[in-house]
């Protein structure tokens, strides 16, 4: 699969912001729909993180102070944090990718969606495992495996090269005309 072309027929195929056949994400005839998506991206993880940890420092606070009521029985809790945590960034990436947005809140905030390669909107477990091997692919190779995105056309990292998918500027995708019946 190489980086600079595949038309398939999904949703996003037909917008009408593809060129022609075999360049769906074509970097070279629609560059509006990568300008500064890595910048964005980098802004939208920062959004991302704290959507995800206001719940988690509510929990953490939560089993304190229940912790202190219950003269420290409740601090046994604790050991579902962690776990929790996973769960939590998993159903939420899961939902918000697999959303009909196509995008977390931190995404939507700056502009960006996921799509499959062939043009497709995310689904739940497209965005749950997406999450999964960014995590898994920073922690893993160091965070310098995301200069990946530097060196390729659509701006995209590793594990969306692994998955098929391409983050792109959502005001550049043209919304499909409105039916009238």
């Amino acid at each position: 699969m190489s980086d600079y072309g595949s038309n398939g027929p999904g949703a996003r195929g037909n917008a009408g912001w593809s060129g022609g056949e075999g360049d769906t994400f074509d970097p070279w005839r629609n560059p509006e729909l990568f300008q500064g998506v890595l910048t964005k991206r980098v802004f939208a993880f920062l959004i991302d993180f704290v959507v995800l940890a206001i719940p988690v420092m509510l929990a953490v606070v939560f089993i304190t102070v229940f912790g202190l009521i219950t003269l420290g029985l409740g601090w046994t809790l604790f050991w579902i944090v962690s776990p929790a945590s996973v769960i939590w960034a998993l159903v939420y990436y899961g939902a918000s990718l697999g959303g009909p947005h196509s995008a977390t809140l931190g995404m939507r905030a700056m502009g960006i969606e996921l799509a499959t390669w062939t043009g497709e909107p995310g689904y739940f477990v497209l965005g749950a495992v997406h999450a999964f091997l960014f995590w898994l692919s920073v922690s893993m190779l160091t965070p310098l495996v995301l200069l990946v995105g530097l060196f390729n056309g659509r701006r995209r990292l590793l594990h969306d090269i692994v998955l098929g998918t391409v983050i792109i500027n959502s005001a550049a995708v043209a919304p499909e005309p409105a039916r009238s019946y």
